[in-house]
């Protein structure tokens, strides 16, 4: 019974061996094959060496059981199969690898244009086109931590609410208090690019990108879009455009009250899609249609795709070998044997 306990413990112990260390000479478990057969001839020649005393009865010595010494010279042969199973286990060379990675990240630089004008409060999103473009694009925010991000908005002229930045926490809290009616009505797309091109002409990234967001058609500025665009690929800014809005009729503000609300009516989408799409081109961009919160979505996704962060990997590993606690118990646990056999279990032949 204690060769199978025995037995047991070895294979329990090398299947936790095999997937916490690697092996530089796992042949050497094949040996492991010949501990059952070890164990068979052991137990088949237990007792050859054994004294016997005969006596008319043996029942004088049932009350005291197996003698203690018995159950020690057991146990020994149960331990002689273990610690060759740690033997073999040395012979393996068991190792452990430590790894890491150096990990080198090349950020992208990102200016976001947002048109605030009026009509970006339509109500064909819910709540309306600007509140859903803020949350859309946060969402984008915080899926880019290693990016430099900024924030440019602009009716009939542009301001930059954030600075290109790493810290996306003051940019989100900055991004949710845009709001429309702050700068002079109107849209300028040109103006509104132009600045978010200004934003980045200095960076020294490799990949500089402008998503710029329009609902309308430009109608102010003193920079035209195309003349903006050809700006930006002068300076190597690749340029995203949205064109936010649904088909056909939105509700729509088309005239603010004294105390600052606005009338709304049902007014016709009108997107200038053909100049959004002419700045992507010039720039080596995309043009997007957004035609509901959605969309808007997986069109971020999409970019979001288009401009992964670039991540250089370096991985090392450390080796260092594990036989030693293994080869030492084995021969600790000979070494008591042979002492134990030589003082009190000696045989008799």
């Amino acid at each position: 019974m204690l060769y199978i306990i025995a037995f047991s413990v070895v294979c329990m112990g090398w299947l936790f061996l095999k997937d916490s260390y690697e092996f530089a000479d796992p042949q050497f478990f094949w040996l492991l094959m010949l501990l059952p057969l070890v164990a068979l001839y052991r137990w088949m020649n237990l007792g050859k060496h054994r004294v016997t005393i005969k006596a008319p009865s043996s029942q004088a010595f049932e009350q005291f059981g197996l003698p203690w010494k018995r159950w020690i010279q057991l146990l020994m042969e149960a331990g002689r199969i273990v610690a060759l199973a740690a033997l073999i286990m040395a012979l393996a060379r068991p190792q452990s690898s430590r790894s890491w990675e150096d990990r080198r990240t090349e950020g992208i630089d990102i200016i976001i244009a947002m048109d605030v004008s009026a009509s970006m409060l339509a109500q064909d999103f819910k709540p309306n086109r600007l509140e859903s473009s803020k949350e859309v694009a946060m969402e984008f925010i915080n899926a880019r931590p290693d990016d430099r991000i900024g924030l440019v908005v602009y009716e009939a002229e542009p301001f930059t609410q954030v600075p290109l930045t790493t810290d996306h926490t003051v940019l989100q809290r900055l991004f949710s208090q845009v709001k429309t009616g702050r700068l002079e009505s109107g849209t300028a797309i040109g103006m509104g690019l132009a600045t978010a091109v200004n934003r980045l002409k200095d960076s020294d990234s490799k990949s500089k990108v402008v998503i710029l967001l329009s609902d309308g058609e430009n109608n102010s500025g003193a920079i035209q879009p195309l003349d903006a665009a050809s700006i930006a690929r002068t300076f190597g800014v690749r340029v995203y455009t949205i064109g936010v809005g649904s088909s056909g009729y939105a509700r729509t503000p088309v005239q603010i009250r004294a105390d600052g609300s606005y009338v709304y009516d049902r007014v016709q989408v009108q997107i200038d899609e053909k100049t959004l799409q002419a700045i992507a081109d010039e720039t080596g961009g995309r043009y997007f249609r957004a035609t509901s919160a959605q969309k808007l979505e997986r069109i971020y996704s999409e970019i979001d795709e288009l401009e992964k962060t670039r991540i250089q990997v370096t991985e090392y590993s450390k080796r260092s070998e594990q036989y030693y606690p293994y080869a030492l118990s084995g021969l600790i646990f000979i070494g008591f044997d042979l002492i134990l056999m030589s003082l009190f279990f000696r045989t008799i032949d």
